[in-house]
């Protein structure tokens, strides 16, 4: 299907301009009503500010006093013979990240395949699938670490499973949607070979989506490497619950040194990801 342009004469557009005059000039009631509703808009963005006290300038300047302190006592960052064991802190938090991506992907794969709907087309179970889904990733994994510390106590174990749980019913929505988009013509295939129901998943369905599940797995462990670290000020144990200490007692260059110890792992953790990804998609096309 090709597309042609044209190019208008003057009298052209004034007719029509003259035949669609409300599609090129709004009416003067159209004009009031968004003056209106943009002057409102801006007065509550305005009032919103001023509670949450945006505009207390002497607060301000009061803060960023305090911020300037915290900021020379950071400089420069040592570890203070404490390296050994951030070090370990740093690797149980990474633990807990792996760890909690791999189980939440295991539970996500049949529960995708539960809930895609041309797997299963019952409408009321896929319906019911689907809000359990939304349940479980409508609530924070810091929640889930709150709710785990209380169960199972301090350490990474509370923090496994809150980033396991949590992230079990997001991987499950996009696993069912990546099922739900695979070819059809290739699941055809293998049912006119004879193959049953799980042979179709497994041969049919399956080689078709395992880019994208791997993929998503690994975005959300390097997502994971950042949220575990918070998850251990909570404390689910890791580097957050040693930087959580630091701060407490004020050690600001040890804190320091921990930031920047997170960062570059972050760092390398998210390039070693973004390579393994890219190789992935380059094979599946």
């Amino acid at each position: 299907m090709s597309v042609r342009s044209q190019v208008l004469s003057a009298d052209a557009l004034d007719q029509l301009k003259a035949d669609h005059s409300r599609i090129f000039v709004l009416s003067s009631r159209e004009k009031i009503q968004r003056i209106l509703f943009f002057g409102f808009a801006f007065i509550v963005f305005l009032y919103c500010f001023w509670r949450t006290g945006f505009f207390d300038f002497a607060a301000i300047l009061n803060g960023l006093t305090k911020l300037t302190d915290v900021l020379r006592f950071m400089l420069p960052p040592a570890h203070n013979g404490f390296l050994g064991e951030f070090l370990y802190a740093m690797l149980e938090t990474l633990a807990m990240a792996f760890l909690g991506t791999l189980l939440a992907s295991i539970a996500a794969l049949p529960l995708g395949f539960m809930g895609a709907k041309n797997v299963i087309p019952n409408t009321f179970f896929h319906f019911g699938l689907r809000r359990i889904f939304d349940f479980i990733r409508g609530v924070d994994s810091l929640i889930w670490a709150l709710i785990f510390v209380s169960v199972v106590g301090l350490g990474p174990f509370a923090g496994i499973l809150a980033i396991a749980v949590g992230d079990t019913g997001t991987l499950a929505k996009l696993f069912a949607e990546a099922i739900e988009n695979v070819e059809k013509k290739q699941i055809e295939g293998i049912k006119a070979s004879g193959a049953n129901n799980v042979q179709t998943m497994r041969f049919g369905i399956f080689p078709q989506i395992f880019p994208v599940l791997l993929s998503n797995s690994l975005y959300y462990f390097e997502s994971n490497t950042r949220s575990a670290t918070i998850l251990g000020i909570v404390g689910a144990g890791g580097i957050g619950l040693q930087l959580s200490d630091r701060i407490k007692i004020n050690n600001w260059d040890e804190a320091s040194f921990i930031i920047c110890l997170i960062l570059i792992t972050v760092f390398l953790i998210d390039t070693l990801s973004k390579e393994i990804r890219i190789r992935i998609i380059k094979k599946a096309h």
